[in-house]
């Protein structure tokens, strides 16, 4: 149910918003700047994740940009599961991949 706290109800999923819940969608930004001014953080990220995943993933577009050696990426067959590097990878604790 729209509004600021958490209710829901079914509906058919051929539903019309309006129609079903009474009332216009809401502009696209309307929870997030009422979340953010009552300092409700749940769907913000904080400063520290962004800088993880920026260091994280900062590598990979290098190497895609031409920073390494392509031939230092693994590579696989389409159709296959996974380069043998990340069957390494998992192996080396004694896990295995789930395949469903």
């Amino acid at each position: 149910m729209p509004g600021s706290e958490l209710r829901t109800r079914t509906v058919e999923m051929d539903f019309g918003y309006g129609s079903s819940f009474g009332m216009a969608t809401a502009d696209a930004y309307h929870r997030l700047l009422l979340d953010a001014m009552l300092g409700d953080q749940t769907l913000f990220t904080r400063a520290d994740e962004v800088e993880e995943a920026w260091r994280v993933v900062t590598p990979a577009l290098a190497a895609w940009d031409g920073g390494s050696d392509p031939a230092t990426i693994p590579q696989y067959e389409a159709g296959t599961w996974e380069p043998t590097e990340a069957e390494f990878l998992i192996n080396r604790d004694g896990r295995r991949w789930r395949r469903l």
